[in-house]
């Protein structure tokens, strides 16, 4: 018997194995990081991912073809949009980045952040 309910998943990545990417590609990193990433949800589905993730500081590229709800544990984070507009997010930040953002994502320092992701 689990000591979980039903249907609840808890983040606690204790036991879990992160999954580690690299990303250096020069057309959408400043410079190559490595990120990790501990998914304790997974609804393939419904196009729906949810976790634990975090990598040192960069700046990439993006244009996002999904949704991605974040909360910042640790540390600082810039995005900037194609317009130039941008904001910095911080622990106890949260925040949507809905499908359609263009523009960047800057970690400033190592970031820690729970993310969900609904493609």
């Amino acid at each position: 018997m689990s000591d979980q309910p039903a249907h609840v998943i808890g983040f606690d990545t204790s036991d879990t194995v992160p999954k580690v990417t690299v990303t250096d590609d020069p057309a959408v990193v400043d410079t190559a990081y490595e990120s990790r990433s501990w998914r304790c949800f997974q609804s393939p589905e419904k196009g729906a991912i949810a976790g634990i993730w975090e990598a040192g500081p960069h700046l990439e590229r993006c244009a996002c073809d999904y949704d991605e709800m974040c909360h910042i544990l640790e540390g600082e984070v810039r995005l900037t949009d194609a317009d130039g507009r941008s904001r910095t997010f911080g622990p106890g930040d949260s925040f949507v980045v809905a499908a359609g953002f263009r523009g960047t994502w800057e970690n400033l320092t190592l970031v820690r952040k729970v993310f969900f992701i609904l493609s």
